[in-house]
């Protein structure tokens, strides 16, 4: 396996003074258990604990104490306790709600072992009486690959780091987008992206598809209250991934006879699992980005490519120019979504668009926070004068930069809106998503 860019971040975690269990979030098959491997390669000792294996999970649900249950660690691992350094990994601890409460007393009595815990589904199957240690554990958000990441298993480590820094790279701008084209079809799982790039064989992904199609549906019932919700859930599971990039209404979702209380509900369970997340609109052009929740939100699944092929658009992204042409665009915007935090570890990352308010049909695809700026990002291909909705945010703007990812090399126009107002549109291909803010640095100390 390829490493992930966590792994540097995970280095950073252990050398700080004092540092806490981390707790590692990630929906099913993200790589968080791979990536807790790799870095246990790191260390002289590396124990590791599977808490839906009975005799794992039974160290925590007999009130031993900490000192009591590391020799029972050691011995099921077939490990010495020596001097140097020591990581112990606690992989689906969701499975046990003891063990999450044991995780302040790792950090309390055994300050000499590096503590890391994973799980996916860390909120609906534990006890609500038992959470997770407040001040006691540091979190990290594992997500799927990113485009960086994408051409390091691929081989690609120039380009990786030549677009990691930034740069211009307009001089062989076709290569790269063919890159991205093809990480736009297949997306970002770990599996998906390894298979790929030891065979380069687009049709042999489907069982791995299938497989991670299937596990999530069959993860229903852990995180399902009752009969309802279980059928509530799987109905999103199935007509879910053709509602991906758009915005969505609850009452009657996916040409269903559900009511919108009930659906909301399930969408929040399944956003939990951090499968999907549900992106609303801000209607202010100045920071801070609030979101307003009396609008409908955009579906954004984990992974676009497991919407590519659960929605049945790889035959659309193969035959197509440009990506921007499948689905009316949608499929182009949800991989820029996926990539806006794709290299984000916060477990709080979330994205935002913008609309003109209820009297307006004006709508951008993204906003983010640049420096002081609410910047708006469009995601589309064709001439200026067709960026209508961007026209009618940049009116109301207090600046004078917006963004735009197309499939064209980088440029930049000065732009003028019907009002008369001009602006500066920076275009940018649609790898540069990933790393957008260094990107900008480099752009804005050019102008």
């Amino acid at each position: 396996m390829f490493e992930r860019n966590l792994i540097s971040e995970l280095r950073d975690w252990a050398a700080k003074p004092g540092h806490k269990p981390l707790v590692l979030r990630g929906a099913r098959q993200v790589g968080k258990s791979t990536l807790a491997n790799q870095f246990g390669e790191e260390y002289d000792v590396y124990l590791k604990l599977n808490l839906e294996l009975s005799a794992h999970a039974d160290l925590f649900r007999h009130g031993y104490t900490i000192q009591e249950i590391l020799p029972l660690i050691y011995y099921l691992n077939r490990k010495e306790r020596i001097a140097g350094k020591t990581l112990l990994f606690i992989d689906e601890i969701q499975a046990c709600p003891e063990a999450v409460a044991a995780l302040r007393y790792f950090y309390e009595e055994a300050p000499d072992i590096d503590v890391i815990a994973a799980g996916s589904l860390l909120e609906s199957p534990i006890d609500k009486h038992i959470s997770f240690p407040v001040g006691r554990v540091e979190y990290k958000a594992v997500r799927p690959c990113s485009f960086l990441e994408y051409l390091e298993a691929r081989g690609q480590s120039s380009i990786r780091n030549a677009l990691a820094s930034g740069e211009n790279l307009n001089g062989i701008h076709s290569s790269i987008e063919k890159e991205f084209e093809t990480f736009a079809l297949i997306g970002g799982m770990p599996e998906i992206v390894a298979h790929y790039s030891e065979h380069q064989d687009i049709l042999a992904l489907g069982d791995i598809y299938e497989s991670l199609l299937t596990g999530y549906r069959d993860d229903v019932e852990k995180y399902a209250s009752g009969a309802s919700q279980t059928a509530l859930i799987r109905h999103i599971l199935t007509a879910g991934w053709w509602e991906a990039g758009g915005r969505i209404t609850f009452e009657k979702f996916g040409h269903s006879a559900y009511r919108s209380k009930d659906m909301s509900n399930a969408f929040k369970i399944l956003g939990k699992t951090m499968l999907l997340e549900l992106v609303y609109p801000t209607v202010s052009t100045k920071l801070p980005i609030i979101p307003s929740f009396g609008f409908s939100p955009k579906l954004f699944w984990l992974d676009t490519g497991i919407v590519n092929y659960a929605g049945k658009a790889q035959e659309a992204l193969l035959k197509s120019t440009d990506i921007s042409d499948v689905w009316s665009g949608r499929i182009a915007e949800h991989i820029i979504g996926q990539e806006l935090i794709g290299n984000n570890s916060r477990f709080s990352a979330s994205r935002a668009f913008w609309t003109g308010g209820s009297k307006s049909t004006a709508e951008v695809d993204f906003v983010i926070q640049y420096n002081d700026m609410e910047l708006p990002i469009e995601v589309k291909s064709g001439n200026n004068s067709k960026l209508k909705s961007l026209h009618v945010f940049m009116d109301k703007a207090p600046h004078d930069i917006a963004v735009r990812f197309w499939h064209n090399p980088e440029r930049t126009d000065i732009v003028k809106t019907d009002k008369g107002k001009q602006y500066r549109l920076i275009s940018l291909p649609f790898y540069y998503a990933g790393i957008l803010d260094k990107t900008l640095d480099r752009i804005m100390a050019q102008m």
